[in-house]
């Protein structure tokens, strides 16, 4: 339960970006299905959600120690 309450913003920026990944794959998508990432909606959402966890873990503040 601690990992989670120090990670809750990346984990939250995982999940937006999960879903924002598919919907980039259910909307936009590839017609060709040549496109590496988003012919498939797994590589789609997967791409999405590293991005998403990368994004929102710029925004974690860190706590500093005074050793």
């Amino acid at each position: 339960m601690n990992f989670i309450n120090q990670h809750k913003l990346t984990i939250l920026g995982v999940l937006l970006g999960l879903i924002a990944g598919y919907d980039y794959y259910h909307f936009i998508g590839c017609a060709s299905g040549t496109c590496a990432i988003t012919s498939k909606p797994l590589n789609s959402s997967i791409n999405g959600a590293v991005m998403g966890g990368l994004l929102f873990n710029l925004f974690k503040k860190e706590i500093k120690s005074h050793e």
